[in-house]
């Protein structure tokens, strides 16, 4: 069983900024995971050419199951509004998580995360970059009862948010809402946290330690897949991790191999 994670960058090249379809497919379906969960992922944005990048990864990998859930309605870094219910921003530009999964799913769950209220100071880099007050977005959590080869999981994909401290509020919120649902239990995403914090916090075993940021010369771990040590059916062992070099997004894709 093939798990993995990755920050699509709306599916956006950092060499040509470009989005393209054909791309995005080549990317996802080398990574021929079972069970896939996505980050910073675009539906029907104009800067993605209004693309369902969810599909088009579930299409790449063969993989009959798969799902979006919405953050935010409307574009972020220019206007957004938070969703007021599921099937809130229909016809509109919208921005969130994906999960796809080889296998059937038994049920799907949707779990908000509140934005921090108030304008953060964040460190931009470059030229041009410095301390700049960004608006925090709304975070949402998709998570999937599966059966597997192994049995049942539930595998969940996140991304939480980039301001420190408030990213750990959201960890242990997200935690104790997974523990609701059947175990084992996977959490696979960006958590904005270094390893070990986000270890620490969430109580939880990383299944893989390697930096995934930036994706030209990768330094941190922003990306993880965590699984929760209280299960009673332990998950099969790892037996490689992977972070390869793909030609779209300023993160390297996380993935790990079970026995």
């Amino acid at each position: 069983m093939r798990l993995a994670t990755f920050n699509l960058l709306h599916g956006r090249s950092p060499h040509d900024g470009l989005v393209d379809e054909t791309r995005l497919a080549a990317t996802v379906a080398a990574l021929d995971a079972d069970i896939l969960a996505l980050q910073e992922v675009d539906r029907d944005q104009s800067r993605s050419n209004h693309l369902d990048l969810t599909a088009i990864a579930a299409q790449a990998l063969d993989a009959p199951a798969h799902r979006f859930a919405a953050a935010v309605v409307g574009t972020p870094g220019e206007q957004f509004r938070p969703l007021t219910h599921d099937d809130d921003g229909h016809g509109e530009p919208l921005y969130g998580v994906g999960l796809i999964s080889r296998y059937p799913v038994r049920s799907w769950q949707v779990i908000r995360l509140t934005a921090l209220p108030v304008r953060s100071p964040v460190i931009v880099p470059g030229p041009g970059g410095g301390i700049v007050l960004l608006r925090d977005e709304p975070r949402v959590v998709l998570a999937a009862e599966l059966d597997t080869p192994h049995g049942p999981v539930t595998a969940a994909a996140t991304h939480l948010s980039f301001v420190p401290g408030w990213n750990i509020r959201q960890l242990r919120q997200v935690v104790r809402a997974l523990r609701t649902l059947p175990p084992p239990r996977i959490l696979l995403g960006d958590l904005n946290l270094p390893a070990s914090l986000a270890t620490l916090v969430s109580g939880w075993r990383s299944l893989a330690h390697r930096p995934t940021y930036p994706a030209t010369q990768p330094r941190v771990q922003l990306d993880h897949i965590l699984a929760d040590p209280r299960d009673s059916h332990p998950l099969p062992a790892v037996t490689a991790i992977t972070t390869p070099a793909a030609t779209i997004s300023d993160h390297r894709p996380l993935v790990v191999d079970l026995a």
